[in-house]
């Protein structure tokens, strides 16, 4: 056990063994996500009327429907959409397709997969140039890790290598994997990158508690799907 899997653990056994939850303002901490491979015109306006009712900060789509959705959403909402969404596994010259054509769109946010093969290959140089590289593009950047297919070891150092690109925020999972978020790696992560960087915890949160948790172990944003 290092310093910060340390920290992680003793975060994550005060969490589980909290009995009193906090009242605490989450909606603006928010990106409501529609990610689903059936999503239809309907849920999307669904997403928006739901996402404007609670006061979201953000809504967070597939590239397919940003247009439609950019006609949509009210100013006070923020648009956010994915690139290299959900395995990572595309040359990064196709994610930078991906990332342009977002932006010609009109996008506020991104959430970016990494290349996860590249990490198990221990090639952080090329993963490091492509979180550079998107970062240096589009600031509003946040590096999808998908903790769950990772070592204590390859998040620190991920986490590490977010920490010292433009980007704003390590994302802990795209939803789509072995699991999303866990109390410990959001408290690793929130450990690594320090106080003053982004950290949103992803996938598996369908209740206000558990997203009281997530924020109580470090997260500043919140994914999900389910009205919170």
């Amino acid at each position: 056990m290092n310093y910060y899997t340390e920290i992680a653990t003793k975060k994550q056994k005060e969490i589980e063994n909290l009995t009193q939850i906090p009242n605490i303002d989450i909606n603006q901490m928010v990106d409501f996500t529609l990610l689903r491979p059936d999503a239809t015109y309907e849920d999307l306006r669904n997403l928006i009327k739901i996402a404007t009712e609670k006061r979201y900060y953000a809504i967070c789509i597939n590239p397919y429907f940003v247009p439609m959705a950019k006609e949509l959403i009210s100013s006070e909402i923020k648009l956010c959409s994915v690139v290299g969404f959900p395995l990572g596994a595309l040359p990064l010259n196709l994610k930078l397709y991906e990332l342009y054509w977002l932006m010609e769109q009109g996008v506020d946010e991104i959430d970016f997969v990494i290349n996860i093969s590249e990490v198990k290959n221990k090639n952080y140089k090329y993963v490091e140039n492509e979180i550079r590289e998107i970062s240096r593009i589009f600031p509003n950047s946040k590096i999808i890790i998908e903790t769950s297919l990772l070592t204590d070891e390859e998040k620190i150092e991920l986490s590490k290598i977010v920490r010292n690109s433009k980007a704003k925020f390590v994302k802990t999972s795209t939803g789509f994997s072995k699991h999303g978020a866990t109390f410990y790696d959001v408290a690793l992560i929130r450990a690594v990158v320090g106080n003053d960087f982004g950290v949103k915890a992803s996938g598996g949160i369908r209740d206000r508690e558990t997203a009281i948790k997530m924020i109580l172990c470090g997260a500043n944003r919140i994914g999900t799907s389910s009205i919170i």
